[in-house]
């Protein structure tokens, strides 16, 4: 099965030491609100490759298209190159890498003015496009996701009742069309408690925070 090390909000100093060469990731995957130079860092050191979503706290990456809603549209290749170095945007996007399937969608809930923030509404029209995808690309190879790539946790499970913290009602409608293995999120701070992994069907949804290394079968 391959192997994932999850990182998401924030650096873990221990990957600075010798620690980070014991755990030989197939694929590093980044849930948001981590500098680019921790990720480049990463993505260097592992010689794994990277692929992420945008949080709420970092800079907008998304591409303009001839006056369409930003929000369904993510950058693609040589048309926006403000992410971190070497690494993949899968925002709106469907990426293999790593010998894995995966599916982003990133930002979390608007709770104020800021990149990478949506409504409940926008954030169903930016899931239905992705489930889109995911089909076109279905259609294609009739291989399914394997991993879920999110910033923000589903609506009530694992999310926090505060309002920047809110979950994304979208994502039950979501998992429960792509069946993904699991959904990886950051964005709740644990705060030193236990964020225990939480069930959505038969997809394992998981708080990453700081990181976790997980095992995922295809």
């Amino acid at each position: 099965m391959p192997k994932i090390l999850a990182v998401a909000d924030e650096i873990d100093q221990a990957l600075y030491g010798p620690a980070l060469d014991d755990l030989r990731p197939d694929l590093v995957v980044s849930c948001g609100d981590l500098p680019h130079d921790y990720l480049e860092y990463l993505v260097t050191t592992l010689n794994a490759p990277l692929v992420y979503v945008p949080g709420n706290h970092d800079p907008d990456l998304r591409a303009r298209n001839g006056g369409a809603s930003p929000s369904l549209w993510p950058p693609t290749p040589g048309e926006d190159t403000r992410g971190p170095l070497g690494c993949t945007n899968a925002d709106l996007r469907v990426v293999d890498a790593g010998g894995l399937r995966l599916a982003g969608l990133g930002g979390c809930v608007r709770y104020r003015e800021g990149p990478n923030q949506y409504t409940q509404a926008a954030m169903r029209r930016r899931a239905r496009l992705l489930r889109l995808r995911v089909r076109a690309r279905q259609l294609r190879d009739g291989r399914g996701v394997d991993v879920l790539l999110t910033h923000a946790p589903p609506l009530g499970l694992g999310d926090d009742d505060d309002l920047a913290h809110v979950g994304i009602q979208a994502l039950h409608s979501l998992v429960a069309l792509l069946k993904p293995s699991h959904l990886l999120h950051g964005h709740i701070h644990p705060f030193g408690e236990d964020k225990t992994d939480r069930m959505m069907g038969t997809t394992r949804v998981v708080n990453v925070i700081p990181r976790r290394m997980l095992e995922v079968p295809v």
